[in-house]
């Protein structure tokens, strides 16, 4: 009777898992959003502290900033989410700005006084580079979301083709290794994760594709690497 209940029990875990799991996904990716914010505050302002940019104060926040949005103007005309994306962009980004900064008075404490000297100035200059780097943040987000389709593309054509190796191995009296199907499976979500995590919080500009392409490539490989490891009989 154990040996009979034991499939279904594994059966409903899986399935349990798999529920959990979309369940939890919006509050993860929330999670990353938060957490590379505050990742990159603290680079900017340890890079402030030390001198480590050319720019001073705050500058160097604002054109990375600027930069960001450069690269929705000119390669992010068309998207297959949204009609303008530009406008999509600029939107989200002044939503964020209004309700983070506007509403809740900081940016008009900001603004006011610039020019104070001590450390009323100071603070002011770190918070106004904390703002910059949230709104180039927000920028980014709006690229990641705009660029999904790109990561569920790289996503079906390696879970296609990791069938097909699967079937030639099925059907050729292949060998089949558990220890590479689980170990491609667990980093499956760590690389999407991770890549946005990471690029979310660089402190300085780089173009989108440069890191999003290998990303995608990387997981879209690891999704077939798992699908064609996969045993042979279910």
């Amino acid at each position: 009777m154990a040996t009979e209940q034991a499939p279904a029990q594994r059966a409903e875990q899986k399935r349990t898992g798999l529920v959990g799991t979309l369940i939890k996904l919006p509050f993860t990716l929330l999670w990353i959003l938060i957490l590379s914010i505050l990742t990159s505050i603290v680079i900017e302002w340890v890079g402030i502290y030390f001198g480590w940019f050319s720019q001073t104060g705050s500058e160097h926040a604002r054109e990375t900033m600027v930069s960001e949005l450069g690269y929705l103007d000119s390669q992010f005309t068309r998207s297959l989410l949204v009609s303008s994306p530009v406008q999509f962009a600029q939107t989200f980004v002044d939503t964020t700005y209004q309700w983070l900064f506007v509403k809740t008075g900081i940016a008009g404490w900001v603004e006011y006084g610039a020019d104070e000297v001590g450390w009323a100035g100071t603070f002011k200059t770190y918070l106004q580079a904390a703002m910059f780097v949230t709104l180039m943040t927000m920028t980014r987000c709006v690229i990641l979301i705009l660029t999904s389709p790109l990561f569920l593309l790289a996503a079906v054509v390696g879970f296609t083709d990791g069938l097909v190796s699967r079937d030639l191995r099925r059907f050729g009296a292949g060998r089949e290794s558990a220890f590479i199907y689980h170990h491609a499976k667990r980093l499956v979500t760590p690389i999407f994760l991770t890549g946005w995590l990471i690029y979310l919080s660089l402190p300085f500009s780089i173009h989108p594709n440069l890191f999003l392409l290998p990303c995608a490539l990387l997981f879209g490989l690891m999704i077939a690497v798992a699908t064609s490891s996969f045993k042979k009989y279910l």
